[in-house]
């Protein structure tokens, strides 16, 4: 199900993790439909796609078997798949860049080559089917804390990055919508493996709905289900676990209904919803418009007993989750429910690749700590450029002097840091400086500051930087241990234990 880091196997490879899937009416032509498939959470600035992944974008005509109380539907016919594959990275030898290359076969067999961040993407010759591979700004948004009461805070995805696959094709010659235009769309990641064996996995990752997996699916406290889930087939989920995940949904729906204090699901109403999202994909009726607004029309109406109106799907400016929040809450009977976070980071644009281009706005982390000893007596220790008071470090040593001095730092796990002097500050008690290697970041830049306190002294650590390779989460909570290490080994070697 669609959320961002749904599992504890993406948690561990990122690269596989999809994070959303889109479907909607091209706003470049409408006689086009667009595919976005979204991986990787928090993309650093050099993230790359896995050499050891194939990457689809899957469609599958769908039939409706029922509405109200008995809403159910089916899919029919073959599935559409686009499917990528990319290379490992290629060096320049001229100029060092690196890039990275692949392919995307299509539905009839013809295989496009992909150049990662080629804005103007790969095309067929008839021009009916254009797809894009490359980092872009995260197009979702959500601006809600479960805990356990819903509160409105910013939006949790501000400023991140994401790997984005975008697969544009001419509506009409490649689905036939005359035969049926209800289509489930989405996204997977699966194993290359030429040696299957029985400990080998079907898939590692796939996205329907958007958000699901967190609402839905994880509770906390219970068995965590997601890992099963994820390895389930895409429009054909086992009938052994289907009993499984329908009781999880269940609970959690009787859960979302009550957060407003009343119940607005009867009995019947509430298990059509189950049964409806058991079925986890994006639902677009290809014949129709979509719009900001049309996601999960098609469900609701169908639920609703009416004939939907609109497309459906989702567009990259879709506020999906108060949607879905407010259907789940009050089933639309009550107020819309709106989160201070209205939209993404960047709004999304009305040309390809439509998703905007990449943040690259520094974050910051900034932690601190009081010390029972002078504001001069702290600064000796911090302001001294050639040691290193994290205990995290076994040994440290100084190169070079005036504008050019170099810190290489030995790390407990063997690992080398190496940071640059940008300036020391006596009279203010400041430092500065730069992250030259040895951590996830394209760009850091630190300061020490020295401040009084109550009973001594303050020291503030603050780094500002952006994210490389690895997704913002787990950079974050890198460089969240690196600072908080060297503050309480400050704490213990002045006497305080932070």
């Amino acid at each position: 199900m669609s959320d961002h880091v749904d599992g504890p196997r993406t948690m561990a490879d990122p690269s596989i993790d999809l994070t959303d899937i889109f479907a909607f009416t091209s706003p470049e032509n409408p006689d086009n439909t667009v595919v976005v498939v979204n991986l990787f959470p928090g993309a650093g600035q050099t993230a790359w796609f896995s050499n050891a992944a194939y990457y689809s974008a899957k469609l599958k005509r769908v039939r409706i078997d029922g509405t109200g109380k008995n809403a159910a539907f089916s899919t029919v016919g073959n599935e559409i798949c686009f499917r990528f594959k990319f290379n490992r990275l290629e060096r320049n030898p001229e100029d060092g860049s690196v890039a990275q290359y692949g392919i995307c076969l299509l539905p009839n067999g013809v295989s496009l080559d992909v150049r990662v961040g080629d804005t103007k993407g790969s095309s067929t010759r008839d021009g009916k089917i254009r797809v894009y591979a490359g980092l872009r700004s995260d197009p979702f948004f959500i601006g809600w804390y479960n805990e356990p009461i819903l509160k409105g805070g910013s939006n949790l995805t501000q400023d991140d990055n994401v790997l984005a696959l975008v697969v544009e094709f001419n509506t009409k010659s490649l689905l036939n919508p005359e035969r049926g235009s209800l289509f489930g769309v989405i996204g997977e990641s699966s194993p290359v493996d030429k040696t299957p064996n029985l400990n080998s996995i079907p898939r590692f990752d796939w996205a329907g709905r958007p958000e699901l997996a967190n609402y839905l699916i994880t509770i906390p406290g219970d068995v965590n289900l997601l890992d099963l889930w994820n390895q389930q087939t895409p429009y054909n989920v086992s009938p052994q676990v289907l009993p499984l995940f329908r009781d999880r949904l269940r609970k959690h729906f009787q859960i979302w209904d009550m957060k407003d204090g009343k119940r607005d699901w009867s009995e019947e109403d509430l298990n059509a919803n189950v049964s409806v999202f058991l079925n986890d994909f994006l639902l677009i009726d290809v014949s129709k418009k979509t719009t900001d607004h049309s996601n999960l029309e098609i469900e609701k109406s169908l639920i609703n007993g009416s004939q939907h109106k609109t497309g459906g799907g989702r567009t990259l400016d879709c506020d999906a989750v108060d949607i879905l929040l407010t259907w789940m809450i009050n089933r639309d009977n009550g107020p819309f429910l709106q989160s201070p976070a209205t939209q993404a980071t960047k709004k999304s644009g009305n040309k390809f690749p439509y998703l905007a281009a990449p943040n690259t706005t520094l974050l910051t982390i900034e932690e601190s700590v009081e010390l029972r000893i002078s504001e001069t007596q702290l600064w000796d220790i911090v302001g001294n450029f050639a040691k290193s008071w994290n205990p995290l470090v076994i040994q440290a040593n100084v190169a070079g002097t005036g504008s050019v001095i170099i810190r290489v730092m030995t790390l407990s796990d063997g690992n080398l840091v190496v940071e640059r002097l940008l300036a020391a500050d006596n009279a203010n008690k400041t430092l500065k400086y730069e992250l030259v290697s040895g951590m996830p970041v394209s760009t850091l830049i630190g300061e020490l500051k020295v401040l009084p306190a109550l009973g001594g002294s303050k020291l503030v650590w603050g780094v500002h930087y952006l994210p490389a390779g690895k997704g913002e989460i787990f950079v974050a909570q890198a460089l969240r241990a690196w600072i908080n290490a060297g503050l309480s080994g400050l704490s213990k070697i002045t006497g305080i234990d932070k």
